[in-house]
């Protein structure tokens, strides 16, 4: 690769991924040669865009562009630059939409360009004072641009200005402070442009007051009831994301629709295409039932008003929800809605704020362009069959739940890792959130076998996701031994997680469920336990064990039983032996060396072994393995008659009768 598209990389993802320049990896940059610009194409997140994610156009025909007529309606000409614009790509087959700003990065001569919308700038450009302070602290070589709609007579504007400030000091400028916007730093050496953006966070930082300190507060429990109904209400054919924010900085503001009112005005484009341009506020919060009947109430209207579901929630004396289809889309709405209250605190330094006129709201709240980069950034990082489905995995830091877990999490599942052990469980989160993905994990430490903390992980849950659609009970222990050998202690913890365990999991989720089903009776749920073919089959010297799998399918058909009125399947997965598992291969706890100092294999002498014993024991010759069961786990989900049965999945080992 080009050493300067390496650059173009570079800059890309340094600010992309810097929540003080952009936010959710938006802004844009671009590099150019002599004949061709590379410009971030629409919907990309710069965090870690690839060279691949850039439209590449032809210069000669971009510049062409600038002396032609357009329809004097704005939203007819933003159809007519949009496809002239396409027509400029080096490869159209390529499908990459060019950024509507490619012509602004055009005009510009230097090689790159960057455009970012840092908080503490836009609390000057978005202020009552921009213009002076502009010039006051950057100096006339700062050129400021005034408000104007984004798109075609944006660049115009930019243009003139820029032709300008050309003729006038024999060079373009370095740095453009766009009102209510946004700036652009530009240079020949992204060296240069790292300088002056550090020159113009640090000269704003010195101008500001700090942000407020204000105490954080707890979640009320009540809303493990509340925030389910409230997905179920305002779901589609999928049930969204809503995940709830207690951001101190917020909550002052949420205690009076007023007060609501006086900071939500958008200050910039990004607000009003991620946000929209109207939320709602329920102020009946105190009362659960009288909370729901004002919510829904309130949801028809919007929803009549504005033929689409609400971006935010506003929860009085509580916080703010925010609403999308997966957890990258709804961390973006509520990391702008922070980000406008962040600009009005800000703005006090320069005047105060200065919000976009209604009209201006509409434009962009109609603007085509805006919309397809907000739909393709959506698409663009979306899962497949199982997106927006939240999934809850107990034991799924480890083993077959950690299997069980990435599984989900790569076909598009929202997930929530729950387990004792905090070290493997956070590892996880923090490796499946590394991907692009839309869906987001969430780790939860919990003793399944601990009503209280089961209550806990089911509310953190919730206020992350808004409801939960799976239930995967998986949490387990073995730990085997003859009657000889096996005391009182350790019988009881096998029986307390295995068994115990998926009571108290179940019996929370189900609660969750009953609630989503109630307000959308449409909607299918699922409780799966992750059993055994022990559960199928007395197990020599792992009475426990197997005691408790015997007990795990009789609770399965027992809760499939009483809450299929409700849509809830349970069905149990029996899976035959995971040898390349930690439960079976730990050199110190699996149960190949239990196996082998118990004496369950005879004559044997090694773990290798009791392994070659076990596999024998297979028509198919090998162990079992995630993807095995996760074609079981997939079937039960997708099939939707079919409830309270044990599947085995033991490669012939064991066989239903």
């Amino acid at each position: 690769m080009d050493k300067h598209l390496k650059q173009l990389i570079e800059i890309s993802r340094f600010y992309g991924s810097d929540k003080d320049y952009v936010i959710a990896g938006g802004g844009n940059t671009s590099y150019k040669d002599e004949k061709k610009i590379w410009v971030k194409a629409s919907g990309i997140s710069l965090a870690n865009i690839s060279i691949d994610e850039f439209a590449v156009l032809n210069r000669e025909k971009l510049r062409a562009l600038s002396g032609k007529s357009f329809s004097d309606d704005p939203q007819q000409r933003e159809v007519q630059v949009k496809e002239d614009l396409n027509s400029c790509l080096i490869d159209p087959a390529s499908k990459k939409r060019p950024s509507v700003e490619t012509s602004l990065h055009e005009l510009i001569r230097y090689k790159f360009v960057v455009h970012t919308h840092p908080t503490l700038a836009n609390a000057l450009l978005c202020s009552r004072k921009a213009k002076s302070m502009t010039q006051e602290l950057f100096g006339d070589k700062a050129l400021f641009i005034p408000y104007i709609d984004p798109g075609y007579t944006l660049f115009k504007q930019v243009e003139e200005k820029v032709l300008s400030y050309r003729k006038q000091y024999d060079e373009d400028p370095k740095m453009i402070f766009l009102q209510n916007h946004g700036i652009i730093v530009s240079s020949n050496s992204i060296r240069e442009i790292k300088t002056n953006h550090k020159k113009i966070i640090s000269t704003l930082k010195a101008e500001t007051p700090d942000l407020p300190d204000w105490p954080s507060q707890p979640i009320p429990e009540f809303l493990l009831n509340i925030l389910p109904a409230i997905r179920a209400l305002l779901s589609g054919e999928k049930f969204p994301v809503v995940r709830l924010s207690v951001n101190p900085l917020i909550l002052p503001f949420t205690r009076t629709k007023n007060l609501v009112e006086k900071i939500s005005k958008p200050f910039t484009p990004d607000m009003v295409v991620y946000c929209k341009k109207e939320w709602i506020f329920i102020e009946k919060t105190e009362d659960p039932e009288l909370l729901l009947e004002e919510f829904s109430e309130k949801l028809k209207q919007y929803e009549d008003r504005n033929q689409h579901t609400p971006k935010l929630i506003i929860l009085k004396n509580i916080g703010v929800l925010g609403v999308e289809n997966d957890s990258r889309s709804v961390d973006t709405v509520l990391a702008h809605f922070e980000d406008l209250v962040k600009i009005r605190y800000y703005s006090k330094a320069f005047g105060g704020g200065k919000v976009l006129t209604d009209a201006q709201v509409d434009f962009i709240d109609g603007w085509e362009v805006e919309n397809y980069r907000r739909k393709i950034s959506k698409e663009s990082h979306s899962g497949n069959s199982q997106k927006n489905m939240v999934a809850l995995v107990t034991g799924g830091g480890q083993g077959f739940g950690k299997g069980v877990a990435e599984a989900l999490f790569h076909e598009g599942a929202e997930v929530v890792i729950a387990d004792i052990n905090s070290r493997k469980g956070s590892e996880l989160e923090r490796c499946l959130n590394n991907h692009q993905n839309s869906n987001r994990a969430l780790f939860v430490e919990a003793d399944i076998s601990r009503d209280e903390e089961v209550r806990k992980l089911m509310l953190k849950a919730v206020t992350r996701y808004g409801g939960i659609d799976l239930l995967i009970s998986n949490a387990g222990v073995l730990n085997a031994g003859s009657l000889d050998e096996m005391d009182l202690e350790t019988f009881d913890l096998v029986t307390r997680i295995n068994y115990t365990g998926y009571f108290i999991c179940t019996k929370a989720a189900s609660e969750i469920f009953k609630i989503q089903h109630k307000f959308r009776s449409d909607k299918y749920s699922d409780i799966i336990q992750i059993n055994s073919k022990s559960g199928l089959k007395g197990s020599n010297k792992n009475f426990a064990y197997a005691g408790s799998k015997f007990g795990g399918i009789g609770l399965t058909q027992s809760f499939a039983l009483e809450l299929i009125e409700y849509n809830i399947k349970v069905n149990a997965i029996c899976p035959g032996n995971y040898f390349d598992g930690p439960l079976w291969s730990d050199p110190e706890k699996g149960l190949f060396i239990q196996y082998l100092k118990a004496g369950k294999v005879p004559g044997a002498k090694s773990i290798a072994d009791v392994k070659k014993y076990y596999e024998n024991q297979v028509p198919m010759g090998r162990g079992c393995e995630v993807e095995d069961v996760m074609k079981a786990i997939w079937y039960v989900i997708d099939q939707k008659y079919e409830t309270g049965q044990a599947i085995p999945v033991t490669g012939g080992q064991t066989m239903l009768k």
